[in-house]
């Protein structure tokens, strides 16, 4: 018997609970179609950035995401980059996090994917337009031109649209007929699960308050050893490029952490598992009324953890437009900028950072040996030090070249900018103030929003009137003089994902033609 839905999302894993939560709070009607009934237990995606947390805060999940952490409260998300061993001479900090706070209406967390999944779990549950149907394997995906027919192990679902948020081996994504470009690097890693108490003595020792280690190792030709804490005080992970021809029988997990650590520690193997390295991304998001998000439109190693965000940022840019055009008020041209936005971001983020990180690291280990030039690796080793926390600092994705944004002539869409509190448009919206942030992002709604300044009664009426006669809903936020002094704008139009698409000062604008173009139309 088939069963009609608006959305039929395939994959019930963080970036489709997301998805679904995002299209459940609008009222949107939605079936997730997962294949697994049980949460599996490898921590993966532990690192969720203050915009992830933005995202749960608005799902109404902020808290319990929060509490679900293992780690104690205020644990610094921040690591350690190391030359040769972890213990030996050569370490410095690398990778905080909370050095952008401030740019941000949450601050960040972290926990195992499988806690995070949980929370999402019990949210979608509550909303009364999702249902999921775990344990269920999608078999065919058939397109017409008013519709979408999954069929599945037990019954046909029938959808306006559908997303496949199913993984990188995506089923949805190959039915769809959706070609990859993908990048390989012909590198086999392993992934352990183990406890250790010894490690933890080791480490906190060196590091204290440490969560994740990158270990450069001279031999490996810039591809990392990556430890980090699942817990504080036992549980770890660890990943790091073997032999081709390694299999769980063949390798000695022991000797392997010790080579990395540089000493031997007791440890009990939870889990070993391989994957292999390389990046692949979709040609494009959308296939008619099919689109992928998340790891089925793109995959990476997990340098820099990236994945789960990038995944859960899918879900809240098509969330919104996928609700924009069952409503009646979004544009074709706004389905068509997930892909504008959202792969390019993508793009930048593997070649600027992910793949970036791997050359940097290869041409360092060429230039510089502390057995051949001590005094040379001391001086770039310092170097190195201080432009540790780029990838946080300047990992601050934005959509200056969307066709929906106002954003200056030439721009192009990037993971690559800089934090800053004035508004910009394509870039997310920073808090102008700490004590006002709480305020504010309540008072955006879920639709768009007009922040402006108290003397701007005109350019609001304008724009209110405007929203109401192409029915987009938009809350007006009159603030005070010193907000919009701060965010550099008397009159800052904000998107539904918080992302600005036009700043202006009130005079002769055109209300009507700014939100057409903020919504594809």
């Amino acid at each position: 018997m088939a069963r009609e839905t608006q959305v039929a999302i395939v994959g019930g894993g963080p970036v489709g609970l997301g998805l679904a939560i995002e299209l459940g709070q609008r009222g949107i009607h939605c079936v997730v179609v997962e294949r697994e009934t049980e949460l599996h237990r490898i921590p993966k995606g532990q690192n969720l950035t203050q915009r992830t947390m933005e995202h749960f805060r608005t799902w109404g999940v902020e808290q319990q995401v929060r509490a679900a952490r293992v780690m104690p409260p205020g644990y610094p998300a921040s690591g350690v980059n190391a030359y040769g061993t972890l213990l030996g001479r050569y370490a410095h900090p690398w990778f905080r996090r909370s050095s952008v706070d401030g740019f941000y209406f949450a601050g960040n967390e972290r926990l195992p994917q499988y806690l995070t999944e949980a929370v999402l779990r019990s949210r979608v549950a509550e909303l009364p337009t999702v249902s999921c149907r775990y344990g269920t394997t999608v078999r065919r995906l058939d397109q017409r031109d008013d519709s979408v027919t999954i069929d599945t192990d037990d019954t046909t679902i029938v959808a306006e649209y559908a997303v496949g948020c199913d993984g990188s081996h995506s089923t949805v994504r190959g039915q769809a007929g959706i070609s990859q470009t993908r990048t390989d690097h012909d590198r086999r890693m392993v992934l352990l699960v183990f406890r250790s108490r010894g490690l933890h003595e080791l480490v906190s020792a060196r590091f204290g308050e440490a969560s994740f280690f990158n270990i450069l190792h001279p031999e490996l030709d810039g591809y990392w050893r990556f430890l980090g804490r699942v817990d504080v005080g036992e549980s770890w992970f660890f990943h790091a490029p073997v032999p081709a021809a390694t299999t769980a029988s063949t390798l000695d997990p022991a000797a392997l952490l010790a080579s990395a650590v540089g000493d031997a520690f007791d440890l009990e193997v939870d889990y070993v598992g391989f994957w292999d390295l390389r990046i692949a991304v979709a040609d494009d998001y959308r296939s008619r009324r099919t689109f992928i998000a998340g790891d089925a439109a793109h995959s990476h190693p997990p340098y820099g953890g990236y994945g789960i965000n990038l995944g859960l940022e899918d879900a809240r840019n098509l969330g919104w437009k996928l609700a924009a055009a069952l409503e009646g008020w979004g544009g074709e041209a706004l389905l068509d900028s997930y892909t504008d936005e959202r792969r390019a971001v993508f793009v930048s983020t593997a070649r600027d950072f992910i793949a970036a990180f791997i050359e940097d690291d290869r041409a360092f280990i060429a230039a510089h040996d502390p057995n051949r030039d001590e005094a040379d690796f001391a001086e770039a080793w310092e170097e190195r030090r201080r432009g540790s926390n780029r990838a946080v600092t300047e990992f601050e994705p934005n959509y200056e070249g969307s066709p929906l944004v106002f954003g200056p002539g030439g721009a192009v869409s990037s993971a690559v900018g800089s934090h800053e509190i004035t508004a910009r448009p394509g870039h997310h919206l920073a808090p102008p103030t700490p004590d006002t942030a709480g305020e504010l992002f309540a008072a955006l709604g879920s639709g768009f929003a007009l922040i402006a300044a108290p003397d701007r009664r005109e350019a609001m009426d304008g724009f209110a009137t405007a929203a109401a006669a192409m029915r987009i809903p938009l809350a007006v936020v009159p603030a005070p003089a010193e907000t919009t002094s701060t965010l550099g704008s008397h009159l800052v139009l904000v998107r539904p994902d918080h992302f600005v698409a036009w700043v202006g000062d009130g005079g002769a604008v055109d209300p009507q033609r700014v939100l057409a173009t903020a919504v594809g139309r």
